[in-house]
């Protein structure tokens, strides 16, 4: 049984199941002053239609092609992609100096041709259909023999990185699985090894039963604050039942999906009344052809803002050296964001 007064008051350690990888918790650090940096906000109203925005419909884009009439959403291969698909394939072994060469190919994916909206400012139906070609990019990316990984992400806000206001999301598709992905890949696959059950579904189940860390649930996903989230306001959409990626999802289960994404972006717009920046991806199982039962797909956001709309969470300093490290606890943040709704 969890000592509720001690993790909300002391000091303490939590443990990441997915990584394998610990978090520094500090309760008592919350009535600390703030005297550093404050972030500037988006006061802009921006209009429905951008005539300089290259992913609205209709425009020419910075390599000189152009957008089509786009009605819902629309996806193209982004014109300055991280990965290549033409490189030479090379091994380096030089001593201690190790490179390999890296294929693939990288989307961009509107949401919407509406400029002015936010995943936060779609209705169910609409997300559904961002879903659904999610789903589509994941199917047709992952049967390419130089494919063995599609990382489905979004960067909302220019604090986040992002480059253009028009809702829009990208999907990096390469013939490695990423640092991340591999070593929840490695922990799913131990527990599911030992206990013939998914590490997430059982982790679901056990949330359910005192319900102190979700925020939101439909009859399939969960949104919840995991027991070991770096940010603030960081959450995770989860099924209820295992599912090995998107592909898997019935038109039901969509819909419930689509819910669930509705509810935790409009919900994060409210927290400190502002278009909330996050960063969100999908966690699911490689295309490279191997076993991926163990598997269970999770959709996390990383929101950086920790006080206000002008304040953010730094990982700096012992962050960069030592750990993860968080003021606000996980239940502290599931109540604030329940209190929303």
């Amino acid at each position: 049984m969890i000592r509720k007064e001690v993790l909300q008051n002391q000091s303490h350690k939590r443990f990441n199941i997915l990584t394998g990888e610990w978090i520094l918790v500090s309760p008592h650090r919350t009535k600390r002053p703030w005297q550093g940096q404050q972030e500037k906000t988006a006061t802009d109203i921006r209009p429905s239609y951008d005539e300089n925005c290259y992913l609205c419909p209709g425009n020419t884009r910075a390599n000189g092609e152009i957008n089509p009439k786009y009605t819902d959403t629309y996806s193209f291969t982004n014109d300055f992609a991280a990965l290549q698909t033409d490189n030479d394939p090379f091994v380096i072994n030089d001593g201690l100096l190790t490179a390999e060469s890296e294929q693939g190919t990288c989307k961009v994916i509107c949401f919407s041709p509406d400029h002015s909206k936010s995943l936060a400012d779609m209705d169910t139906a609409s997300i559904e259909k961002v879903i659904a070609l999610w789903q589509e990019e994941y199917e047709s990316l992952g049967k390419r023999e130089d494919i063995n990984y599609v990382q489905i992400f979004e960067n909302k806000g220019a604090v986040m990185g992002c480059s253009n206001p028009h809702p829009h999301g990208q999907i990096w598709a390469q013939s490695s699985i990423p640092n991340e992905v591999e070593k929840k890949d490695q922990r799913q696959k131990a527990y599911y090894k030992t206990h013939g059950k998914s590490l997430l579904e059982e982790y679901v189940n056990q949330e359910s039963s005192n319900k102190e860390r979700i925020v939101y649930q439909n009859d399939d996903m969960v949104v919840l604050v995991p027991f070991w989230a770096v940010w603030p306001f960081e959450t995770m959409i989860v099924p209820k039942k295992q599912q090995t990626h998107i592909g898997k999802l019935s038109e039901t289960e969509r819909n419930s999906f689509a819910d669930a994404l509705r509810f935790i972006t409009a919900t994060y717009d409210k927290v400190f009344d502002c278009s909330f920046p996050y960063s969100a991806g999908i966690h699911q199982a490689p295309t490279d052809g191997k076993d991926y039962s163990h598997w269970h797909w999770h959709m996390s956001f990383y929101p950086p803002l920790l006080r206000s709309a002008t304040v953010k969470k730094f990982m700096v300093g012992y962050e960069m050296f030592a750990m993860p490290q968080r003021d606000i606890t996980a239940e502290g943040a599931a109540q604030r964001l329940r209190d929303l709704v």
